[in-house]
């Protein structure tokens, strides 16, 4: 049986039912180490103490787990994950330290049927239900490698050796490499985007913050959590190009290079302020990504594009490497390293894609038969 007592004992008390309180308890603890925890460790500790009372090992443990990963966005995706198996087993009635592997493989047959919980119209703020369709392949796949990430860091923290996880055998949905559920646009349609941001976005106020925040994602070609990230002290000037030192996936930092057009756009948008982040709301609180993917859909509604319902905020970053991958003098390992891709199979995949729908036999086949068909009127 795993032991707790070595991982506790020196931990002199709890985080409390809410961060606020949890992070001005912990303040008092001079030496203990969980005043170092990130946001989404104390929020996941408050929450499993909820369940299970503070003393329960398992807060700690779930929250070591979170304050071990390296990105804001890993935190977020895991404790999301976690929740959702944490909500399972409670519900069978067994601790999650004691999550065997047939309850993990029925757990996995529950994801492909189990509503998604989605937010309930005209109901009070934060309301949910469990209204939505099931977890797609790669959203399942996310939540196990989770709940499978969870008992790995179980071993490595126990000092029981009989330790297993009860994941490590349970199949996991077959993802396509090859495929992408994110939609790209062609060059035209990802200009007419750019036009409807800095032309005609609504309040006519926030135009100059859309239209750099879509140029600085499409020609530094980043993730929507990294430009989020970054602050306007992180603009600089590198041997004659503007640049913006970023956190890129996997926590390492970066210089991306940033066009003329994209830098003015930037130095317009900040209309002369010197410090904060890069991209921030009108009261100077974080734009957060929910509110870069009602911009994206916005704009693509105003702009009359055909995947305006269903348009996903890394759509632009998507359509910039597929772009770039298309121009005659493409180098596959530059559009790799200015894509922040570590595998040159994964730039590879992108090409791929590109070819599949581009250069599809089906279109020349159609025009055959096509032609065929009116001779025959």
């Amino acid at each position: 049986m795993w032991r707790s007592a070595d991982l506790t004992k020196e931990l002199p008390g709890a985080p409390g039912a809410d961060v606020d309180s949890a992070s001005a308890r912990l303040d008092t603890f001079r030496r203990d180490p969980r005043q170092h925890w990130p946001l989404h460790a104390r929020k996941l500790y408050d929450y499993v103490a909820r369940h299970y009372g503070a003393g329960d090992p398992l807060c700690t443990v779930a929250a070591g787990w979170i304050a071990r990963q390296r990105s804001d966005n890993t935190q977020k995706t895991y404790v999301r994950g976690f929740k959702v198996f944490e909500q399972y087993v409670r519900e069978h009635r067994v601790h999650p330290l004691q999550t065997t592997f047939m309850l993990a493989d029925t757990f996995r047959l529950h994801l492909e049927i189990a509503p998604t919980w989605l937010r309930v119209k005209g109901g009070a703020k934060g309301e949910m239900a469990p209204t939505g369709p099931p977890r797609s392949d790669a959203s399942r796949a996310n939540v196990l490698s989770a709940a499978s990430s969870f008992f790995g860091y179980l071993d490595t923290v126990s000092e029981d050796r009989a330790v297993k996880n009860p994941f490590a055998a349970v199949l996991r949905p077959v993802i396509d490499p090859d495929y992408s559920a994110t939609e790209g646009l062609t060059e035209d349609e990802q200009l007419l985007l750019m036009v409807t941001a800095r032309d005609h976005h609504h309040p006519a106020a926030y135009r100059p913050r859309a239209y750099a925040l879509l140029l600085t994602l499409y020609t530094a070609c980043l993730r929507v959590d990294s430009l989020l990230a970054a602050r306007v002290e992180d603009l600089g000037y590198d041997r004659g190009h503007h640049v913006l030192d970023v956190r890129i996936k996997g926590g390492a930092r970066k210089k991306k290079p940033l066009p003329p057009v994209t830098y003015d756009a930037l130095l317009t948008h900040l209309d002369g302020r010197t410090d904060g982040l890069l991209f921030q709301t009108a009261s100077g609180k974080p734009l957060d990504e929910p509110a870069v993917w009602r911009l994206i859909r916005s704009l693509a509604k105003r702009a009359g594009l055909l995947q305006a319902d269903s348009i996903h905020p890394h759509v632009v970053k998507h359509s910039a490497i597929t772009h770039a991958l298309a121009k005659p003098n493409a180098r596959i390992d530059k559009v790799q390293w200015w894509a922040d891709h570590k595998d040159a199979r994964t730039t590879g995949r992108y090409n791929r894609r590109r070819g599949f729908l581009d250069d599809s036999p089906g279109y020349e086949l159609a025009s055959s038969l096509a032609t065929g068909l009116a001779s025959h009127r």
